[in-house]
């Protein structure tokens, strides 16, 4: 039975792109890495890309950070990704498997690969997607392929078997690992160090969380009584 953060196997990587919370994330020293994408950038009100990425990296240059690219078209797709691989050494850059059109980003991501370029392949959601890519992605510094279990869940799918035949297909390839992107709950972390996945990315909302693991279930019911009771009382409610 996982206790505490500190009996996971699986590495934690925080999801997000306010600027406050990412800085709250990095000093919690079991936060290994961080990701982040285009629509969490508006949702946070990001105006300007490259300014918010390079104010980031001037503290976070030291744990492994994603950025994406956002074109449609596979040579600006290139241009973005060397721009954005020249940001830090610390940065991957996520390419999507597809564009919107559904044509396959394999000859990019196999391009990029061979040009050194660190890669995180994005919105991913089957093995068979895992595999037209990883034999590329692993003859350059490798990365990440990031399959989103809880979209896949969202689809009334179990992402569980999904995901453990990816952990097992990986095996010979030792510089690329699976990111479990779009966690829904805690338990995902859980699932995700069960299988051996390597690497979760969650919300600042789930990984704050983490205290609760191992939490005897009596006390927790306890603790979940007097919260509705405290409420019922300060909101002045009467029957």
């Amino acid at each position: 039975m996982i206790r505490s953060v500190n009996d996971l196997s699986v590495k934690l990587f925080a999801d997000g792109a306010d600027i406050k919370g990412m800085l709250e994330m990095y000093a919690i020293s079991y936060i290994s890495g961080f990701t982040t994408n285009p629509t969490l950038m508006k949702k946070a009100g990001i105006i300007n890309y490259s300014e918010f990425a390079k104010e980031i990296l001037t503290v976070i240059n030291d744990k492994p950070i994603s950025f994406e690219v956002f074109s449609d078209d596979f040579r600006e797709m290139e241009k973005q990704a060397m721009e954005i691989a020249s940001w830090g050494e610390n940065v991957n850059v996520k390419i999507p498997i597809t564009n919107t059109k559904g044509e396959s980003s394999s000859e990019l991501i196999s391009k990029l690969s061979s040009k050194g370029v660190k890669l995180n392949v994005t919105a991913m959601f089957t093995i068979e997607q895992v595999k037209s890519v990883a034999a590329d992605l692993s003859k350059g510094p490798g990365g990440y392929v990031s399959v989103f279990a809880g979209r896949i869940a969202d689809a009334g799918i179990d992402p569980l078997p999904i995901m453990k035949n990816i952990v097992d297909f990986l095996l010979p390839y030792d510089n690329v690992e699976l990111i479990w992107a779009s966690p829904r709950e805690l338990f995902n972390v859980v699932q995700a160090n069960e299988i051996g996945c390597h690497i979760i990315t969650a919300t600042n909302d789930i990984l704050k969380k983490l205290h609760l693991l191992g939490k005897e279930l009596t006390e927790y019911s306890l603790e979940t009584v007097k919260m509705f009771y405290d409420d019922a009382y300060s909101a002045g409610y009467r029957i």
